[in-house]
């Protein structure tokens, strides 16, 4: 073999190293991540050493950290869909990037409650996809 061949070989050697060691890491962040935010749920003591320090004092608006498909508590779900349908009480007529705006959540945090609200005819809709505005319904909001 050539010295130009051995020379990329270690070169590739060396990058496939680098992008194996990156991978495990972030591996490692997600499971920590995961199961430390699941244990601090259930009020473990010791698994609370694995949930981040900066993450313990700050409240969340949304979906909990901790990965994809991480299901928040139902008491979550009424406490976001109180908010919404007191805002858009207050507001008809918004659209949901708007309601977002006002209230620092996203669309993917906003579409179960939303759907929870039109179901029980707390809020109406009017229009399609995008355009689709929002406004008081017939019944209050139930805790």
């Amino acid at each position: 073999m050539s010295e130009f061949q051995s020379e990329m070989n270690q070169a590739v050697q060396g990058f496939v190293a680098q992008i194996t060691e990156l991978a495990r890491r972030a591996a490692i962040d997600t499971l920590e991540s995961a199961f430390g935010a699941r244990a601090a749920r259930s009020g473990s003591a010791s698994a609370a050493s694995l949930v981040p320090a900066a993450s313990l004092g700050q409240a969340h608006v949304g979906r909990p950290r901790g990965g994809r498909g991480a299901k928040r508590s139902a008491e979550d779900l009424v406490a976001l869909s109180g908010r919404v349908a007191a805002f858009v009480k207050a507001n008809p007529g918004l659209r949901i990037e708007q309601i977002n705006k006002e209230l620092g959540t996203t669309t993917k945090d906003l579409a179960l409650p939303i759907r929870k609200l039109l179901a029980d005819n707390v809020i109406t809709s009017k229009g399609v996809k995008r355009s689709t505005a929002y406004f008081p319904g017939r019944k209050a909001f139930k805790n």
